[in-house]
């Protein structure tokens, strides 16, 4: 695997991509055979190219619809192959020497259109079979305008979102239902009691909690749906329930109106199972927000030498319509590191597009064994709080149970936000002071 030059989206040699009328993806590529020869395959497999020059492929059809080679820098060198590869040719000798390298291609628009389905295809398909390399990466993409123009994008957002429950200047708390999978709809509806009178702000399903015959969609909404209005109606607080809705199409649009019809305020889809043809057609639907789950995300990520960056994958999903995305946590329970998650998280509320077009802002989602240990290095780290901070165990685990993990988030936040040392804080908080007594490691 890559360890002297690990690729990433925002590696400190790399000029910016520029925005004009064509798309842009940026590459970590490694390879044994000729760094430009293979560039060059490359090039011509994702656009007009093919294994060998046909005839139809004259010099004017490739001028105008070839891919482009912008940029090559060649990084390390490595002994070993990242990927496994075929057989390499005879004449290469029996220890060849892997060259990596960062590559801008570009194509124009007329190629595809501004379709999202279409792009993925262009810029993250065959290109990863290719026998030339023994690493190849997505790490970044600029887009044309037109796909602003042709996409909806976030329909509430990060404003929107605020909006929806009156909380201006602080992040959202929230927390997953836990158990995942196995509750009843009554059981569900008694922790999101707990929740609620525990001044929570957000609370989803699980990304495992679909439509089962155990907690159906239906009665799942019918259970709790009653406590969140009786709640708003004695506080005058709003809490948003991110209702797990990914299904077939038709499933997704019966759900959407079920949620809606009930006095729902949020809907949530694991993004990767919907597809972006299924995400886009239920942002045309919905009037509701978009919470975007990126479960599958570390099949595309994990490896450095293969798959997508965030700074490309999410530009995806934020043009076909969530309103929300998960970027993990600091510290999580998986195996992203911290970087990577600030960086994930900054991507999201950074526009796509220049004045006067759509930014496409969303907002990031911090989750995966998070509590108030984290706060204050993800506020410095992120130097926003237009985001939502979910903790699971952080909340349910508390030593003072659910009103003490909610309280001990608030007052970690408070901290943080106030530049105060968290531990200078706990000292007359007591529920920050459980916390970080039972979470610190």
């Amino acid at each position: 695997m890559p360890t002297s030059q690990a690729p990433t989206s925002q590696a400190p040699t790399s000029p910016p991509l520029l925005a004009d009328d064509r798309i842009r993806a940026r590459y970590w590529v490694e390879t044994p055979f000729p760094l430009e020869a293979a560039v060059d395959v490359l090039a011509g497999e994702q656009s007009c190219g093919t294994f060998t020059r046909l005839p139809g492929e004259t010099d004017e059809l490739r001028q105008a619809s070839g891919a482009v080679v912008e940029r090559i820098t060649r990084l390390d060198t490595c002994a070993q192959p990242s990927l496994p590869m075929r057989a390499l040719p005879p004449h290469m000798g029996s220890t060849p020497v892997f060259q990596r390298a960062e590559i801008d291609v570009s194509w124009p628009i007329a190629n595809l259109g501004p379709s999202l389905p279409n792009l993925h295809a262009t810029v993250a398909g065959n290109l990863f079979e290719l026998k030339e390399f023994s690493g190849l990466r997505l790490l970044d993409l600029q887009l044309p305008v037109a796909f602003a123009q042709a996409y909806q994008g976030p329909q509430f957002g990060i404003q929107g979102t605020r909006d929806l429950l009156g909380i201006q200047g602080r992040p959202l708390i929230g927390t997953i239902i836990k158990p995942s999978v196995g509750l009843s709809p009554q059981a569900t509806a008694a922790l999101v009691r707990q929740l609620v009178d525990a001044g929570i702000d957000f609370i989803k399903d699980d990304e495992l909690q679909g439509n089962g015959s155990h907690n159906p969609l239906k009665a799942r909404v019918d259970a709790v749906m009653p406590i969140l209005r009786a709640h708003a109606e004695r506080t005058g607080h709003q809490v948003m329930y991110a209702f797990n809705i990914t299904d077939e199409l038709d499933v997704m649009r019966a759900n959407h109106d079920y949620v809606l019809a009930a006095g729902g305020n949020c809907i949530m889809v694991t993004v990767a199972c919907v597809g972006l043809t299924g995400l886009a057609w239920l942002r045309r639907h919905s009037q509701l927000p978009i919470h975007g789950h990126r479960a599958g995300w570390g099949m595309l990520s994990r490896s450095p030498a293969v798959g997508m960056d965030f700074a490309a994958y999410q530009q995806f999903w934020r043009l076909a319509g969530v309103d929300h995305l998960h970027v993990n946590g600091l510290r999580n329970k998986f195996s992203e590191p911290d970087a990577s998650v600030i960086r994930s998280a900054k991507r999201c509320v950074t526009p796509m597009f220049a004045a006067p077009a759509k930014g496409c802002e969303v907002m990031p989602v911090f989750s995966s064994g998070q509590t108030a240990e984290q706060v204050a290095d993800t506020y410095r780290a992120v130097g926003s709080t237009d985001l939502i901070y979910c903790c699971g165990g952080g909340i349910m685990a508390h030593p003072g149970g659910v009103p003490g993990g909610v309280q001990s988030l608030r007052e970690a936040w408070e901290a943080a936000v106030q530049g105060v040392d968290l531990e200078s804080f706990a000292a007359s908080h007591p529920a920050l002071a459980q916390a970080i007594a039972a979470f610190r490691k």
